[in-house]
């Protein structure tokens, strides 16, 4: 939990201030609220991984030109496809509230924001121990839209993952992932144990955001 609240400080932004009081009990009503209508579920599958020229790659028949993400995989023969979502009733929860205090909704997201990330990590350590039992070893998570990976690529990595069939998982015509709270992502499978599990705010130069993790 001590974890998660930290988290959910640092998306609303607060940096090294204290946080008030006020809005720490809206942080911990909010984890309530939501451990009670949070519905998490995943999607993953594995693809093969081709490199066709520099900084462009292939998965399945999905075709992505970007040097972060090239970057992210070298080395990788295969990748994993990874879907993820809290489910509609953290959607609905917010709506309601949304009504009848739009302060507390900013809150609300936070929360959610923290309790994905929580569970996606939880769930990516699980495909690590059972990959690890073959020797194959997981690169960090990296996501359309980080970076020059293209968020136009949302769409087909749902499709490959037939997410909207097996979670529930869309996208609208807009291109935000529906339920709100969801995550895609591409994760390298290498047969090399290398750390480079890096978080966001340390591949980011702006070090004086406040949304930055200490």
């Amino acid at each position: 939990m001590e974890k998660r609240i930290k988290e959910a400080i640092r998306y609303l932004g607060f940096g090294k201030n204290t946080v008030d009081d006020r809005t720490f009990a809206l942080i911990i009503n909010s984890f309530k609220e939501l451990e009670e209508v949070a519905d998490g579920r995943v999607i993953y599958r594995i693809f093969s991984l081709k490199t066709e020229r520099e900084n462009r790659i292939r998965i399945g028949n999905m075709v992505i030109d970007s040097i972060a993400l090239s970057k992210n995989l070298k080395g990788c023969q295969e990748v994993i496809l990874f879907g993820a979502t809290l489910g509609t009733g953290v959607d609905m929860l917010m709506k309601r509230r949304a009504i009848t205090d739009m302060a507390s909704v900013v809150v609300l997201q936070a929360c959610a924001t923290a309790i994905l990330e929580e569970f996606c990590d939880k769930c990516v350590d699980e495909i690590s121990k059972e990959l690890k039992k073959r020797e194959l070893y997981l690169r960090p998570r990296f996501s359309a839209g980080y970076g020059d990976f293209s968020i136009s690529h949302q769409g087909e990595i749902l499709n490959m993952l037939d997410a909207s069939r097996k979670i529930g998982l869309t996208m609208t015509k807009g291109g935000m992932l529906t339920p709100i709270k969801s995550i895609t992502a591409v994760i390298g499978i290498s047969d090399k144990n290398i750390f480079c599990h890096r978080e966001g705010c340390e591949l980011c130069e702006k070090t004086d955001c406040d949304y930055r993790r200490e």
